[in-house]
């Protein structure tokens, strides 16, 4: 049984691992503002609206001689982006092994925090430029937080993992609130401040890097490597995936869980990715209305995530995850028939979305931490973000493409729909408990 998982921390080691948690809330606070600020709120109609300009007669943009629409072209992007990311998570996933986690994350971020800052310079028709920072910044993020992720059973013993998960996710939707509001001041004061609309937009893109390079540092001072006793050399990249996926069919409720994961959070990234070009494209909400609706969602999602996290106690995380889902999919289906130009339905809809955005990642994060064998974290983790950002190209490439057939963002929303009830009658067929005993871990009192 690996050394490195946490049990019931010795009473002189409690100050200690709060002390690493605290510093591990805060990779959530640094790199969330990359995706509230950038994946969901600018980048999307920013990038469209650049491929627009560059895209001929027909509305199509020609990356590498591909006939393209400009409208999917964002989303292309979102499905290449986590394909590179599914190539490059196995050379990281046997971390655990090596005791190397702590470098590794600082690389992943600083790359993505690197390629986020340089999206400043994405102005006229450089689409393609932005479609390659946007590529490195998604996939390094995904790496990242797989390595962050594997943190969690280490740093937060089994009773404490739901509460200290959503903390994470309370603190990262916080940070994402905060910027945003910055956001909201500097692009719709930009005439005021002597700027362009498009220099507004890229200042707010670039900050969102600047942000995450600073905030970083805290996390990477207080976490620790652990190295485990008595294991076995790590393994080359794709030859420790194989490996681990060979362990993997040792837990096959394990499996069950991710599969089921990886289906429902498609949905939920996708939704998180295209929500803007949904408002802008199709409802003709204006940028000001979209990032306030995005605001909306972060300052919901914070006590959303730490409702959540309450409700996990009383009835269980299995179940509070299956109302979340149950919530998604009405949610979005409300959101087929919203008329355009009408911001309050859209903001209705906003609220709906961030009650249930932040508990049902979190919860679901807390719930995998409980199934994966003592002393491999970080190779499950790696599986898990393949589930989490590294899988979610499908719902993206189904969105993109249901776009480009029909020409209505209307069928490409409601396309989302099946994710979620998917997700559900996958999910409410796994056996927790059993799962969490058959992993060899001891098994929370409500699960």
């Amino acid at each position: 049984m690996g050394s490195d998982t946490v049990r019931t921390p010795p009473a002189d080691g409690a100050a200690e691992l709060r002390r690493e948690q605290r510093g591990w809330y805060f990779y959530d606070w640094a790199c969330s503002v990359y995706s509230t600020s950038v994946l969901t709120v600018f980048l999307g109609p920013y990038l469209t609206s650049v491929a627009e300009s560059a895209a001929d007669a027909d509305g199509y943009v020609h990356p590498l001689g591909v006939p393209v629409r400009a409208g999917s072209f964002f989303a292309y992007s979102v499905s290449l982006s986590v394909i590179v990311a599914v190539l490059v998570m196995p050379l990281v996933g046997a971390a655990d092994r090596t005791g190397r986690k702590k470098p590794l994350l600082a690389a992943a971020a600083y790359t993505g925090a690197t390629a986020t800052a340089a999206m400043f310079f994405l102005d006229g028709d450089r689409y393609l430029l932005g479609g390659a920072l946007l590529v490195v910044a998604n996939a390094a993020q995904s790496v990242a937080m797989m390595l962050y992720n594997s943190y969690l059973p280490q740093i937060a013993p089994p009773e404490q993992r739901d509460a200290v998960s959503s903390r994470g996710w309370a603190f990262g939707y916080a940070a994402g609130s905060l910027v945003l509001v910055a956001n909201l001041v500097l692009y719709t004061g930009h005439d005021g401040f002597g700027l362009s609309e498009s220099t507004a937009v890229r200042i707010c893109l670039a900050s969102a890097g600047l942000w995450w390079g600073a905030f970083a540092i805290v996390p990477l001072r207080r976490l620790r490597d652990r190295r485990t006793a008595g294991r076995e050399a790590a393994l080359p990249g794709f030859r420790q995936l194989a490996a681990t996926v060979r362990d993997m069919r040792r837990h096959p409720l394990t499996l069950s869980f991710l599969l089921a994961y990886l289906v429902y959070n498609d949905g939920i990234q996708t939704v998180i990715s295209q929500a803007s070009i949904y408002g802008s494209e199709e409802l003709g909400l204006g940028q000001s209305t979209l990032i306030g609706a995005v605001l909306l969602v972060q300052v919901l999602a914070v006590a959303g995530a730490l409702a959540m996290g309450r409700l996990a106690r009383v009835y269980g995380a299995k179940r509070t995850i299956l109302g979340s889902l149950v919530a998604w999919t009405v949610t979005l289906a409300a959101g087929y028939f919203l008329p355009a130009g009408a911001p309050v339905w859209f903001f209705a809809l906003a609220a709906g979305i961030g009650l249930v955005l932040g508990g049902s990642q979190a919860l679901s994060r807390s719930l995998f931490s409980h199934l994966v064998p003592p002393g491999k974290e970080a190779e499950y983790f790696s599986a898990y973000e393949m589930s989490d950002r590294g899988m979610s190209w499908l719902g993206p490439l189904v969105f993109g493409v249901t776009y480009q057939l029909t020409g209505s963002y209307r069928d490409a929303i409601i396309s989302l729909v099946a994710f979620f009830v998917l997700g559900f009658a996958l999910l409410v067929r796994v056996p927790v408990r059993r799962a969490i005993g058959e992993a060899g871990n001891p098994v929370p009192d409500r699960i």
